[in-house]
């Protein structure tokens, strides 16, 4: 029984996809958890209370307290109990009241007060999956540290085929396994992650800097955050920050003070990756006032950056793993392996600008591993989110064969 012990609340809301909670309570419970149930009040029209109170072996929630007796169903000691809070179905709606902040039942109410991780399994039609505001909703639960079970392909109950479905109970309880196996993997490990661009400034208006929008790197500090590590997350200049009680953020904006704050940090961490896209070169002379635009040519004279992980490198020590990037143009492999070596790095991550997909500013990324030993690991194109995983997993791996 691979949960025994677990306790996992499951939230069900007003979906179509309700039928498939009671599969997914019956093999929860087959596994060895405790699981209790709340529903919303529509969620009670596609399914019964009492179908999911007999699976789960315990009273179904919907209201704030009982009209019987006054008992009060408190939301914060649903909170407290819980190992896991699994929405599944999560409809539109729920998703948009949950991204929002709206409180109006006892299911969204246990989610604002929950302190265990949560989970969430959306179901809807393709339009109201694919729409903008409800992939902004789902990025900013993402982006909070929730957990998104993506939606899955097929059929949906408009006679309409496409992505939407609710996942089959089977694959989520393998997701939920999953998880309590690897969330405390990293439980007492430091690390360190870098992570955006840095801005060279020119004068108080102008400034040289690069594409990188920091979406790596944030889905590394995050996978990073929920298997159990502190992070400490040193930033360049990004449109959104991840947020997780675990991750410690510190924004810079300048190579200079990523360097800083990198170096700072660095001695008492287990791991540093170095995510950010750093600048090889900042301005020699500073314009304390803006540079006014004349009929000449305007000449700027560049000095080079401190390299973050060539310092590193040299500063690291035997229990510590030190992972770098790489982007190349050309001579891949080559110029990945030469980094690896020069900076001291126990592991390199290269990615091409070549592929298509990959790089600065898209959510898929297509890397290559280089370990120290020399092996080489292709993988496919994947979500930024998926790569992420598998930088962890290597990680992990390196470090069981300390």
């Amino acid at each position: 029984m691979r949960l025994k012990d677990k306790h996992i609340l499951i939230g069900v809301t007003g979906s179509i996809a309700a039928y498939k909670a009671a599969s997914l309570i019956r093999l929860l419970v087959k596994e060895g958890a405790e699981v209790k149930v709340i529903m919303t009040p529509l969620a009670k029209e596609f399914i019964t209370p009492l179908t999911l109170a007999t699976l789960s072996k315990n009273p179904i929630l919907v209201d704030f307290f009982n009209p019987e007796n006054g008992d009060w169903n408190s939301h914060v000691d649903l909170g407290l109990w819980s190992d896991l809070y699994l929405i599944a179905p999560a409809s539109a709606n729920t998703i948009a009241k949950m991204a929002t902040g709206v409180a109006d039942n006892l299911l969204l109410t246990t989610y604002l007060s929950a302190k265990c991780p949560v989970m969430v399994a959306p179901a809807m039609d393709l339009d109201m999956y694919s729409h903008p505001i409800t992939q902004q909703n789902i990025s900013t639960l993402q982006n909070r540290g929730n957990i998104i079970i993506e939606a899955a392909t097929g059929e949906l109950a408009s006679g309409l085929s496409g992505k939407g479905r609710m996942e089959e109970p089977e694959k989520i309880l393998e997701q939920v396994v999953s998880f309590f196996l690897t969330s405390d993997r990293f439980k007492g490990q430091k690390i360190l992650v870098t992570s955006g661009p840095t801005f060279e400034h020119i004068d108080p208006v102008r400034y040289i800097g690069n594409h990188s929008s920091g979406k790596m790197g944030n889905a590394i500090a995050l996978e990073f955050a929920k298997q159990g590590a502190i992070v400490e997350l040193v930033s360049g200049p990004v449109a959104k920050y991840p947020v997780h009680p675990n991750i410690n953020l510190h924004k810079v904006t300048s190579a200079q003070q990523m360097f800083n704050e990198a170096s700072r940090l660095f001695p008492d961490v287990n791991i540093a990756v170095l995510a950010a896209a750093v600048a090889d070169f900042t301005i020699e002379n500073f314009s304390d006032t803006k540079i006014k635009r004349k009929d000449q040519e305007l000449t700027i004279k560049l000095k080079p950056t401190k390299d973050i992980a060539a310092h590193l490198g040299k500063e690291k020590k035997v229990n510590q793993l030190l992972v770098g990037f790489a982007l190349e143009t050309n001579d891949e492999l080559e110029n990945a392996k030469s980094k690896l070596e020069r900076k001291n790095l126990d592991l390199i991550v290269l990615n091409s600008m070549s592929d298509l997909g990959a790089g600065f500013g898209h959510d898929t990324n297509k890397v290559t591993f280089i370990n120290r030993h020399g092996e080489v690991k292709p993988f496919s194109l994947k979500s930024k989110e998926a790569v992420a995983a598998d930088i962890v997993e290597e990680v992990f791996q390196m470090l069981s064969q300390k």
